[in-house]
C-alpha cells in the first residue's frame, strides 16, 4: 500500500507555510517597529506604551500571559518557517542532484543566498536580543520598569558592538525580506516583464522602510538624539 503524504508536506503545502508564516512575522515586525518609533515621543510616552503591552488582555488574562501568547505563536511562526524552507531546499537540491559545468548565474542568486545564511544570523540575533530587552539578562540596566532606560543604555556610544550587530542583523533582514517580498508579489501574479519590475521595486522599497525605521532608533541613541 503506498503511504499518501500529508497535503502540508507537499510542496505547494509547504509553501503555503512559508507564506502564512511569513505574513504573520512581517506583520509583527511593522506592529513592533512602530511600537519602537514612541522612543521619540519622550521616556514617559514610551514607557507607558511598554507598560501597555504588558497589560493587554486584562482582566481576562493575568500578568503578561498576552506578550507570552504572542511569543510562543511567533516562535512556532519561526520555526514552521524555517522547517518548510529548509524541506523545500532539500527537497530542489534532491531533484538537481548534479552540477552544470557551466550553469549560467540568475540575477537572484545573491538574494536567494541570503536567504540562507541570513536567516542564521537573524535567528542567533532573535535570542540575543530576547536577552537584552525582553529578560533583560544582557542589558546593562535590565530593569523591567524602566523600559526607556534599557533602550538608551543597550545603545549607548560605549556599546558601539552592539550598535554594530544590530546594524548587520537588521541589514540581512533588509535582504530577507526583500526576497521574500518580491516572491510573494510574483506568486500574486505579477510574473510578466513590467511586472517583475514593479515587485522588485515594491519588495525594495518595502525592505529599506523596514529596515530604516528600526535603524534609526540605535543611530538615535548612538548620536546623542535620544538620551
Amino acid at each position: 500500500m503506498t503511504k499518501t503524504r500529508s497535503p502540508i508536506r507537499s510542496n505547494v503545502g509547504l509553501k503555503a507555510v512559508m507564506a502564512v508564516t511569513g505574513i504573520l512575522l512581517v506583520l509583527f515586525l511593522i506592529a513592533h517597529m512602530l511600537g519602537n518609533l514612541k522612543v521619540f515621543t519622550g521616556e514617559t510616552s514610551f514607557d507607558h506604551y511598554a507598560h501597555w503591552l504588558r497589560d493587554i488582555g486584562k482582566p481576562l488574562l493575568p500578568g503578561v500571559w498576552f506578550l507570552w501568547i504572542l511569543r510562543t505563536v511567533l516562535v512556532v511562526a519561526v520555526v514552521a518557517h524555517i522547517w518548510a524552507a529548509t524541506v523545500l531546499a532539500l527537497r530542489a537540491r534532491a531533484a538537481r542532484p548534479v552540477k552544470y559545468a557551466h550553469r549560467k548565474k540568475v540575477r537572484g542568486s545573491y538574494a536567494a543566498r541570503t536567504m540562507r545564511w541570513g536567516g542564521v544570523i537573524i535567528l542567533l540575533f532573535v535570542i540575543y536580543h530576547l536577552l537584552d530587552l525582553t529578560t533583560g539578562t544582557l542589558n546593562p540596566v535590565g530593569d523591567p520598569g524602566n523600559p526607556y532606560g534599557n533602550v538608551v543604555a543597550d545603545f549607548a556610544p560605549e556599546r558601539w558592538y552592539v550598535t554594530l550587530f544590530y546594524t548587520l542583523a537588521i541589514v540581512t533582514l533588509g535582504f530577507h525580506l526583500r526576497h521574500g517580498a518580491f516572491s510573494a508579489f510574483r506568486s500574486l501574479g505579477q510574473q510578466t516583464p513590467r511586472g517583475e519590475r514593479r515587485a522588485r521595486t515594491a519588495a525594495l522599497i518595502f525592505a529599506v522602510a523596514l529596515c530604516a525605521g528600526y535603524l534609526v532608533v540605535p543611530f538615535a541613541v548612538l548620536t546623542g538624539l535620544v538620551s
